[in-house]
């Protein structure tokens, strides 16, 4: 019989690490369950971290002390910023990761931790006593006691594997599908669902003909995820693009009646932004080509992952369509691509700290919740285990806002507006982009880390560094001149109009083609000065100059909007008694049981009047 645990997660992906991860640093004694201790952390999908908003979040883990970033970093094998050619708003941090080496580093990260226990099995049941958790039930018969239970079951729950028009039950290829805790759940009064999504065919990347395709490379300069002291690359590895063609699209239709997608076998919903090649070319058939991007799983292996290639039509006509892309004339195919069904909770059913309303001290996090992405869902298991091990030391959850963190933003939209189909982030989400940039994530959520015991005195001494040496910097660009004569060569390099007198450098500094480095050009002694400061110092400092007026305009909202926040509705309340709400704002917020204001002002078919009357109710 195994000890009585502080925290028990079940499932060891992206939610499950982080979730461990955080439960232990906080000092809660942890136990993994997971049903093979050879797959922590697997990359079940593409090689990569980060991207459009995904590149935030992860930041985001970095600055409240998860573990992602540093593990992103330390098997990463090419390096991109995307989205330069935007405001620093949308700038996203990406890497190509060694797939093999990201999961030895999250287990090696875990092992180094003694408050992480582990246990090879497979959690068939819940143990509970009124509305309570008390555990889990193992698949060798044991019980195992928790004070508090995180589920991060992936894609395992009841999952179903389509191949063509083959199907059979596993979590992903290879390996079979955890059976029990649905039915547990549903017995607690818990709701559930069905999602689908997908993966591509790998190849053999000896088979290629790379000289037919677009070279990939990684930036010139490039940077890292963690805000600790992790190396940048030194060296990396080139991604390639290539196209299907018309040849493509007709071979693929030939399997269309063979197909899940079509012939009815999936009756899940999939992600809208993630689609099947099957799904692009009948959804945009107009199109004549569709990008496929070749992306090598690691540094030393020759597994190619297909992405842009997801499917689960049958295994020869994945490959008969792949010969026909140009560099894969000769291809040798691995392992196909395959769609998977699995059970998902819809998050409604949750409070903001992702435990659930139902029964105390469980917690859901990942696509147990409805989302798809390992970022996605190494945020969610990250608070999770903060607010399970907060909870077993009689401590209040830790919740983001929606000004705070991308976190927020997703936790908020999970819970608020619940999801029926795989909920994936998007800058577009989040109505304080400006606020909330990849490159500050430190400085706005360290603070809440450090008060929590996530990150240590040191780490919150470089990042008060960082602020102090960045409000330096400003302060000497807000009181330095300079002369025309310095600034009218590079300003005219620049197209730029040129100045007639001399000019703080902040007035320059604040024009939409003028950078840092421009400054730098017109003057050495200017050049000297900014150059004692760190690189991620003076491009802080630039963006909060050019965007000042933005910036401060977005905080004011920001702070109007978390006014309502603070004012909190009663658990207990029932809304049926409240005669002026509309029938529509009683259903929905009697189903959600919004905390406060702030929230319920964000359900669905909940209206400004309906607001002013829960206002008026409470006193307000």
């Amino acid at each position: 019989m195994l000890k009585e645990y502080d925290v028990i997660v079940v499932g060891a992906g992206h939610a499950g690490c982080e979730a461990a991860n955080a439960a232990a640093k906080l000092g809660a004694s942890t136990l993994l369950v997971t049903m093979n201790m050879n797959t922590i952390a697997q990359m079940s999908c593409n090689p990569a971290m980060g991207g459009v908003a995904k590149g935030q979040i992860l930041r985001e883990i970095d600055a409240l002390g998860g573990g992602s970033a540093i593990i992103s970093d330390k098997s990463a094998i090419q390096f991109r910023m995307l989205n330069m050619s935007k405001g620093p708003a949308m700038w996203s941090p990406r890497t190509q990761n060694d797939r093999m080496r990201f999961a030895e580093e999250w287990r090696l990260h875990l092992e180094s931790n003694p408050n992480v226990d582990f246990w090879q099995d497979m959690v068939t049941g819940l143990l509970s006593v009124d509305g309570r958790i008390k555990g889990v039930k193992t698949g060798i018969g044991i019980d195992i006691l928790a004070k508090t239970v995180i589920i991060t079951s992936g894609t395992f729950l009841n999952g179903t594997i389509h191949l063509g028009d083959k199907q059979f039950g596993g979590g992903r290829a290879g390996e079979r599908a955890s059976t029990g805790i649905t039915a547990d759940l549903v017995d607690l009064g818990f709701e559930y669902g069905r999602m689908k999504t997908g993966t591509p065919p790998r190849v053999d990347g000896r088979s290629l003909n790379y000289s037919k395709m677009e070279e990939q490379p990684g930036d010139v300069d490039p940077k890292k995820f963690s805000f600790t002291n992790t190396s940048p690359l030194s060296k990396q590895r080139s991604c390639h693009i290539t196209y299907t063609n018309s040849e493509t699209h007709e071979i693929l239709r030939s399997g269309f009646d063979r197909s899940p997608m079509f012939n009815g076998a999936i009756e899940s919903t999939g992600p809208r932004y993630c689609p099947s090649i099957e799904e692009k070319i009948n959804r945009f058939a107009e199109r004549d080509r569709h990008q496929v991007f070749v992306e090598p799983e690691g540094w030393n292996t020759v597994e190619i992952y297909v992405n842009g290639f997801s499917t689960s039509l049958p295994e020869e006509i994945q490959i008969k369509a792949l010969k026909t892309v140009p560099g894969f004339e000769e291809v040798k195919m691995f392992r196909p691509g395959y769609a998977i069904e699995y059970d998902y909770f819809p998050p409604i059913q949750l409070k903001h700290s992702l435990e659930t309303k139902l029964v105390e001290g469980l917690y859901f996090a990942g696509q147990t919740n409805g989302t798809t992405g390992y970022e996605e869902a190494a945020c969610q298991g990250l608070m999770a285990g903060i607010n399970a091990a907060r909870q077993t030391k009689d401590k209040e959850p830790v919740i983001l806002n929606r000004s705070d963190a991308y976190i927020g933003v997703l936790i908020d939209d999970l819970i608020t507006k619940g999801t029926k189909e795989p909920y994936r982030m998007f800058t577009s989400r989040a109505e304080y982009r400006i606020l909330l940039r990849q490159d500050n994530a430190d400085v706005r959520l360290s603070p809440i880390a450090h008060a929590i015991g996530m990150i240590d005195d040191d780490r919150m001494r470089s990042v008060n560094e960082k602020k102090d040496a960045v409000t330096s910097l400003k302060k000497y660009l807000r009181k330095q001149g300079v002369v025309p004569e310095k600034a009218n060569p590079v300003l005219e390099e620049k197209k730029s109009s040129k100045i007639k007198q001399q000019l703080k450098l902040t007035q320059l500094i604040t024009r939409p083609n003028i950078g840092m480095s421009d400054l730098i050009a017109m003057d050495s002694e200017i050049a000297g000065e900014i150059s004692r400061y760190d690189q991620d110092v003076i491009e802080q400092a630039e963006i909060q100059l050019k965007y000042e007026g933005y910036i401060s305009r977005e905080q004011d909202v920001a702070d109007k909007l978390n006014r309502l926040e603070d004012v909190k509705i009663p658990e207990d309340m029932t809304f049926d008694k409240l005669e002026s709400l509309s029938s529509e704002a009683v259903e929905k917020l009697t189903e959600i049981k919004p905390a406060n204001i702030g929230q319920a002002s964000r359900i669905s078919g909940v209206s400004p009047s309906d607001i002013n009357v829960l206002l008026i109710y409470l006193g307000r």
